[in-house]
């Protein structure tokens, strides 16, 4: 089957189907350009997902994300982060392998095309000069035969007339002659142009068409190879990327598989930890006996029921600990205490044990810098013309002098672990007036936050209208708090921790230390108790366990 044979007359159809075919590759181009803008889009869009929903650096969620769960969310979201690389690993690949190919493709097979058919109408338009010829010869043939015909009529008119002369019957048979003559050359003439035609035209429908067709037929043949191979390798290219993608799936499976309920629910415990004891039972309390209980007068419990408003012209008896001031301000300002004194023991020991450990890393920095500014200046001091060693003096210094201050605040934090630990026994006010060395800048506000704090389960609250008459002058209270009558002790108290009472109307304690109880917990958190005759004050009543000398037979303990 040959487009030269079968179609010989088809050359305007044929011209119009290769410019289909280009057409149709084309739209093919097209369409792969279309779907590699779509897997970049794509691509994209699934990589702003994933860092949309990144937990941020150095922020609360950063935390979240120690739980099982939350860490195999996180491995999903790094594995949609590949899986869009791999989609635009499709887009490049289509682009390289299909597209820029095609292109370059249907420029070459442009200029086939119109170099095949530039030969064919060159052929036709050869074929139609020869035509032209034969019609032009056929034309005077028969236009001299025409002529001599009548030169031959006329020159038998004349001869048959008698009344011609002779010289006129000569003229007219000399002409018919010369008529006749001009016609067998026009016979001669349009023979050799027929048999010239015909040789032409059989050369045209039998040589130059069928070989042009013919490589018209390749050519066309050849496009419909082409885009069958592209669209091969339109499927291939998707396939390539599949086992990738599958790993990327399977790594999600993998993370998913990893989450362990039981392990978040440990982390949560160690998250929220007190580390303090239950409570223990509440007991019955006989009121069909008299009551000798002593109620002080400063109680906050009296403060809540009948408020009497402060003045700042004199003295007048409040209901407000002195004590509570500086703690609530401090609390209320969101300030937070540097040994973390405000969080029960547990959470504080880990607190306590993160600053350390942070601050180990940044001696540790410091130490590698100064370690490469000694090698820097040794090198210095080996070739004078590479820098002056002396400039680094400065630095070296600034940097040991960092490395002190971080050792001393690790000393710091490290014996505040120790005393939560248990290692080392409370420190004494000569080791507080001490630690002020570390850090003198903050240690006001250690002591008005730090220590002044709240009782550790954060049961005491202070209401709107007890926050602005703390800002009474602390003499007044201070003169109250002389004013009072000795109160009798009600029972004894055993320290379960050790509470380091700064501020005033605190008092401190050592863990294990026996105290007397001269006031009980009157739903504020705080037990007013007594060391001797002129040392007393508050401590949080978690941090106690009482022991009541009436209606009570064992230990009461409140926390």
């Amino acid at each position: 089957m040959s487009w030269g044979t079968e179609l010989w007359d088809q050359f305007d159809n044929l011209e119009k189907h290769t410019q289909w075919g280009i057409d149709i590759l084309e739209k093919y181009i097209k369409f792969v350009k279309e779907r590699t803008e779509i897997e970049l889009n794509y691509a994209k869009q699934l990589r702003n997902l994933s860092k949309k929903y990144q937990p941020k650096k150095n922020s609360k969620e950063e935390e979240e994300y120690k739980y099982t769960a939350c860490k195999a969310f996180l491995s999903t979201l790094n594995e949609m982060n590949d899986y869009a690389g791999q989609h635009e690993v499709i887009s490049e690949n289509m682009t390289s392998q299909i597209t820029v190919d095609l292109m370059r493709y249907v420029q070459e097979l442009k200029q086939e095309r119109k170099s095949n058919f530039h030969d064919g109408r060159k052929a036709q338009q050869h074929i139609e000069t020869c035509w032209k010829q034969l019609e032009s010869s056929k034309r005077r043939f028969e236009r001299d035969c025409k002529e001599a015909d009548r030169a031959q009529q006329y020159f038998e008119k004349m001869d048959a007339d008698i009344n011609v002369t002779k010289a006129d019957v000569e003229k007219a048979r000399q002409q018919a002659q010369i008529r006749h003559q001009m016609a067998e050359d026009s016979k001669a003439d349009y023979s050799s142009t027929l048999q010239r035609f015909n040789q032409e035209q059989w050369e045209y429908y039998h040589t130059h068409i069928p070989n042009i067709f013919q490589k018209i037929q390749e050519m066309e043949e050849r496009r419909i190879v082409r885009i069958g191979e592209s669209m091969k390798t339109y499927a291939e290219v998707d396939r390539q990327v599949i086992p990738i993608i599958g790993k990327c799936l399977d790594g999600i499976v993998k993370a998913a598989e990893s989450i362990n309920q039981k392990n978040d629910s440990q982390l949560v415990v160690e998250a929220y930890k007190s580390g303090f004891e239950p409570p223990g039972d509440i007991e019955f309390e006989d009121y069909t006996q008299p009551m000798k209980r002593t109620v002080s007068d400063n109680s906050l419990s009296s403060a809540k029921e009948g408020k009497p408003e402060l003045k700042f012209g004199g003295k007048s008896r409040g209901k407000l600990w002195p004590f509570i001031k500086k703690n609530k301000l401090s609390l209320k300002l969101g300030a937070t205490p540097e040994d973390f004194s405000n969080l029960p023991p547990e959470q504080r020991r880990k607190k306590l044990q993160q600053k350390v450990d942070d601050l180990n890393k940044e001696i540790q920095k410091e130490t590698d810098q100064r370690d490469a500014i000694t090698k820097m200046k040794d090198v210095y001091l080996k070739n004078p013309q590479m820098g002056d060693p002396a400039s680094l003096d400065h630095k070296l210094t600034e940097v040991t002098q960092n490395i002190e201050k971080l050792r001393l605040e690790t000393q710091k934090f490290e014996a505040w672990l120790a005393e939560v630990e248990g290692r080392l026994p409370a420190r004494s006010e000569q080791a507080r007036r001490q630690s002020g060395m570390y850090d003198g800048q903050t240690h006001q506000a250690v002591t008005n936050c730090a220590q002044d704090r709240e009782s550790p389960d954060g049961s005491y609250t202070e209401e709107q209208s007890q926050e602005r008459e703390l800002k009474v002058l602390a003499t007044d209270f201070d003169d109250e708090f002389d004013d009072e009558e000795p109160l009798p002790a009600i029972g004894t108290c055993k320290a379960l921790y050790t509470f380091e009472g700064q501020n005033e109307g605190t008092i401190s304690v050592i863990e294990g230390e026996m105290l007397s109880v001269i006031e009980e917990d009157k739903g504020d958190g705080w037990t007013r108790i007594r060391r001797s005759e002129d040392e007393e004050g508050y401590v949080p009543t978690s941090y106690v366990e009482v022991y009541l000398d009436k209606n009570a037979k064992g230990a009461k303990t409140y926390i």
